[in-house]
């Protein structure tokens, strides 16, 4: 590394949005990716299966990268993993259940062989090209968190990744709230920080809490209880267990991810099962309603997720009935609250008694909550403060907790995806930007959706299509018969027979003009049929279909 060069930190995702969190620190010719992650899409994203980074400036700068640290393993951290490494090949470095997940995504796109996976432990210092890198225990909503501390020559770089101050943890030790300090009295330079519960006041409950309320509504039910919550969650999951088994019911799993990820928990030792408790999915209906407790994906409404196809009676396994609980044990994701709702309303039109709200104390978040952000805050002490991980009024209300925590407020960077900070032991200041954005997953396609195929998915689901189907001569270039015309998801054709009428009019009058004024390119006169029969409709139906004309040459 050259001693004069000035660090550029880059997030390409993560900031004013939730999900897929990407960060790099550039210096020199050296690149250090923290974190890859994907969202989900939104309501206008028709189709899209996920949304991940735009990873063009680092394919344009892949022989500058020389690794990929994880902070933890959710999906909006990892789960675009798989399309980076295709496109760029490099060593991942993370802890045992965090690689566990990454290697289960590895196999299911069949590049596990071809990819370095290095395992560390919180504590554990080590180099990754010029950059030293170490993890540092932290509390989430998923064992293994690590925040990261990177040593560069200007000066250290503290990321927390997801993080809380849970004093007791379901497994493991809590954050590790003494290194961070001695990083801070060392000096920090800069410091990225979790901003998810920003706008919250006072701490995060422990996760240790839930399992009391656990106990309390399973011992008080004689009912089928049904649970759905985050599959990396794996102690929420090990405390429903654990309540299943002081009431003596047996628990069935349901959800591809909810499956694979107890899998690799209890391959890896994370999770306690007792003997004899956990039944196939299949096996449900040999028992009794007071006798079975079932976990399933779908805490966020998800459409394909196995709570949804119970709710919507599409589950091949299980059926809702009257009488069953259902517990939503997970707050919705910002943007989810309506996919959530409607699941719920089918759930108790069916006759479930469904537990969803906070009140209920039967979820607490995985992140800080303001008191636990200063605390960060005043332990590592930092020259300069990017908040991170959150919409843009989470980020705000973080920069703000900051100046309040006595940080110069021209120290302060609100970023944007793309954006790029440059870094001196003695500057900090916004220079420029990267290319950035999304990539829209849609199937096996990675990033052939874009705009305007998204614009048409959203026509065709609002306004429907026309098709209209011409016959011209290929002497006289004049209108062969009459137009077809076929309608699909605008207006049934046999009951709108003078609408029709209208439109073969207006395309045998435009198919005339264009004759008589002699144009003959198929492009032309198919854009004047658009213009034409799109005027005539939404003057008679004030709608706008999509308009497709086929000429054919006779």
């Amino acid at each position: 590394m050259a001693k004069k060069e000035k660090l550029r930190l880059i997030p390409l995702g993560g900031l004013n949005e939730v999900g897929k969190n990407l960060t790099l620190l550039e210096y020199g010719n050296e690149i250090l990716v923290i974190d890859c992650g994907m969202a989900f899409p939104d309501e206008e994203m028709l189709g899209i299966d996920l949304v991940i980074p735009d990873f063009s400036y680092l394919v344009k700068n892949q022989k500058k990268v020389k690794g990929i640290v994880l902070t933890h393993g959710h999906e909006d951290h990892i789960g675009a993993i798989p399309f980076l490494l295709k496109l760029v090949n490099v060593p991942i470095y993370g802890t045992n259940l965090t690689l566990g997940l990454v290697q289960n995504k590895l196999k299911e796109h069949g590049i596990l062989s071809s990819t370095k996976l290095v395992r560390k432990n919180p504590g554990d210092f080590f180099r990754v090209g010029g950059f030293g890198v170490e993890f540092i225990r932290s509390n989430h909503s998923i064992a293994d968190a690590v925040a990261i501390a990177i040593t560069t020559p200007v000066g250290t770089i503290v990321h927390t990744g997801d993080f809380k101050i849970d004093s007791t943890p379901i497994a493991g030790e809590m954050i590790d709230l003494t290194r961070l300090g001695e990083l801070g009295k060392k000096g920090v330079l800069a410091l990225m920080s979790d901003s998810t519960n920003a706008e919250r006041p006072g701490f995060t409950m422990s996760e240790r809490s839930v399992g009391i309320k656990l106990d309390d509504v399973f011992k008080s039910t004689k009912q089928r209880i049904i649970v759905a919550t985050f599959a990396s969650n794996i102690h929420r999951v090990q405390q429903i267990i654990t309540a299943a088994h002081k009431t003596n019911r047996k628990v069935a799993l349901s959800g591809r991810s909810m499956i694979n990820v107890l899998d690799t928990a209890i391959n890896l030792g994370y999770m306690k099962i007792p003997d004899n408790i956990l039944i196939d999915i299949d096996d449900v209906k040999k028992y009794r309603p007071h006798q079975i407790v079932i976990i399933t994906t779908g805490s966020q409404g998800e459409t394909m997720s196995a709570l949804y196809r119970m709710a919507y009676s599409d589950h091949r396994k299980v059926e809702i009935v009257s009488g069953d609980l259902v517990i939503i044990s997970a707050n919705p994701i910002p943007g989810n609250e309506k996919l959530v709702a409607n699941v719920v309303n089918e759930l108790m039109k069916k006759g479930a008694d469904v537990i969803h709200d906070r009140s209920a104390e039967l979820h607490v978040s995985g992140h800080a909550c303001q008191e636990e952000l200063k605390i960060m805050l005043a332990l590592t002490k930092p020259k300069y403060f990017i908040p991170v991980h959150g919409e843009y009024s989470f980020l705000k209300t973080h920069a703000n907790l900051a100046t309040y925590m006595g940080i110069n407020k021209k120290n302060v960077f609100i970023m944007e995806n793309g954006k790029v900070l440059e870094l001196t032991k003695d500057s900090a200041r916004i220079s420029g930007a990267v290319p950035s954005g999304i990539t829209l997953v849609d199937g096996l396609g990675v990033g052939d959706v874009g705009n305007i195929v998204l614009r048409d998915r959203k026509r065709l689901s609002e306004d429907g299509v026309i098709i209209v189907v011409m016959s011209i001569s290929s002497e006289t270039n004049s209108l062969v018969g009459q137009p077809e015309i076929i309608s699909r998801g605008f207006v049934y054709v046999r009951e709108s027979g003078d609408l029709m009428a209208q439109i073969r009019a207006v395309a045998a009058d435009c198919i005339a003009v264009c004759n008589k004024n002699k144009i003959r390119d198929w492009n032309t006169i198919k854009s004047h049929l658009k213009n034409k029969i799109s005027e005539c409709l939404f003057t008679e139906t004030k709608r706008n279909p999509m308009i497709i004309p086929i000429i054919m040459d006779v």
